[in-house]
């Protein structure tokens, strides 16, 4: 049995991530600011604290605990909602992560997981089946936020010893998704608009496309870098390989609704790409690690679940 500190737990990964870990016999104290998650989400069996990890006192506090590592999942996780307050976004995403570092050298927990994002990428000449070797050169206040927190995760490994992973996130969706956020997770979106409206106002080309990963799959990611054999700093991406368009996408959720979902295309969201797929297999190789779960079955697991909740 271990004792891990999940940050974003009542979040939508924060909150499954922790669940996992309790059914399989671990401790979870879990920090959330409630800004986008609810107290709800929050699995029993939390040690819950309310309040924000980008707060020097709030970490201060947790100096008396030991933590065999930490999963830090909280941040504002969105490239247009880092447009309308990017220095919330930079203490969110980036401050958070340097406290947390501190934190772990000082208490002596040696591995730290982080929440990337496919976004340090931006736009690229080639986005399809980007590989950890492709340049960063973000788009977005977040990505730039993201990226940050990454160079920090690799400074503290390089000079302090600890264990760093940073999971490239692509686009995650599936059961639990914040239906009530319209500005973050583009499945949610369009899935939400689809149940209160029987309409989905889609901003950009249907020709758009995106890698989408299952919740589940993504669950697994973060179990498998709390438990693999590795030293230094380490970064991932958690993805498919496969495309998929959003036109597709849309087509998915109004087919697995059972009645009439009308579609309008028009509009842009600023900072956002065209198109981007990863190559997932430096994590399949390194940690063995795979994505199982399909769009097709992910979409309707996710609609049925959004019906019947």
């Amino acid at each position: 049995m271990a004792n891990y500190l999940v940050t974003g737990v009542a979040g939508f990964i924060g909150s499954m991530v922790a669940k996992r870990l309790l059914d399989t016999g671990h401790c979870v104290k879990g920090i959330d600011n409630l800004s986008t998650g609810f107290i709800e989400t929050v699995p029993n069996g939390v040690d819950f604290v309310e309040a924000g990890v980008h707060e020097p006192k709030v970490i201060k506090r947790l100096e008396g605990e030991k933590f065999d590592a930490i999963l830090h999942i909280a941040g504002q996780s969105g490239g247009e909602m880092s447009y309308e307050d990017p220095v919330y976004d930079l203490q969110s995403n980036t401050q958070s992560t340097l406290l947390l570092l501190d934190l772990a050298k000082k208490i002596n927990c040696k591995r730290v997981i982080y929440a990337g994002t496919v976004s340090v990428y931006g736009e690229l000449d080639n986005p399809e089946l980007i590989d950890e070797s492709a340049p960063t050169f973000p788009k977005s206040f977040y990505g730039v936020g993201k990226l940050a927190s990454e160079n920090y995760l690799r400074i503290y490994a390089d000079q302090f010893d600890l264990e760093t992973v940073s999971l490239r996130l692509f686009n995650i969706y599936g059961p639990g998704q914040n239906l009530k956020n319209f500005k973050q997770g583009i499945a949610s979106i369009y899935l939400a608009q689809a149940l209160q409206n029987k309409h989905i106002h889609i901003k950009g080309s249907p020709e758009r496309y995106r890698d989408m990963v299952y919740i589940d799959d993504v669950v697994d990611a973060f179990i498998t870098a709390l438990t693999f054999s590795l030293s230094g700093y380490h970064f991932y991406n958690i993805c498919t390989g496969k495309k998929t368009k959003v036109g597709e996408l849309v087509n998915l959720i109004q087919n697995a609704l059972p009645y009439e979902v009308t579609t309008e295309y028009s509009g842009s969201t600023p900072g956002d790409v065209f198109g981007y797929t990863g190559n997932p297999q430096k994590m399949i190789k390194e940690t063995g690690w795979e994505p199982k779960v399909d769009i097709d079955k992910g979409i309707m697991q996710m609609v049925d679940w959004a019906i019947n909740k």
